[in-house]
């Protein structure tokens, strides 16, 4: 059999080409099954219920810590509806008081979110914690505003209308901290 040198030629690119092809199919497949089980992974659930947690519950945060006398009742009415469990109860209690000190007092109160994190996450119980680093100003009808920053935890319930607040409090500060340099105890 005579062999031509064309022929000589197309067998080994027919061959790299073939290779290549098999190759190719196997990047893509590989890729497309770890795009698939990244997609589909209960971490990416997780994540997701986290972020939403985090934004919602941010966002409760700050309504609570925001409030103008002259818009009173719409403001309470946002406290309310970011609320659930006792926290909605004590609010919805102690509202007339509330209204009336407000309303003496002339202040407009301002929080802006400095920074926050979600520290527990129970999605089968449908609770979570943040913790949120606000500055908080209060601007009174007379005189100067004053500001603050503050950290404040809050706990969450997932409700049918989304996460809720349903506690909130002032993050301790803890003023025994270690000191540096060497310790003198043996």
């Amino acid at each position: 059999m005579v062999t031509t040198r064309a022929s000589r030629l197309s067998n080994p690119l027919l061959a790299v080409a073939i290779t290549l092809v098999v190759i190719a199919a196997g990047c893509a497949g590989w890729f497309g099954w770890s795009w698939y089980r990244s997609a589909h992974s209960t971490s990416v659930a997780t994540a997701r219920v986290r972020d939403e947690v985090l934004q919602e519950g941010v966002q409760a945060v700050q309504d609570f810590n925001t409030l103008d006398y002259r818009h009173l009742s719409q403001g309470l009415a946002l406290w309310q509806k970011s609320a659930t469990g006792g926290l909605l109860r004590e609010i919805t209690a102690g509202k007339a008081q509330f209204e009336a000190a407000v309303s003496k007092a002339k202040t407009v109160t301002t929080a802006s979110i400095l920074g926050a994190a979600v520290t527990a996450l129970n999605q089968q119980a449908g609770t979570a914690e943040i913790i949120v680093a606000l500055q908080i100003t209060v601007t009174p009808s007379t005189g100067s505003a004053t500001s603050k920053r503050t950290r404040l935890e809050a706990a969450l319930a997932r409700t049918d209308t989304g996460w809720k607040l349903s506690a909130l409090g002032q993050v301790p500060v803890d003023t025994t901290a270690p000191t540096a340099g060497p310790s003198t105890s043996p």
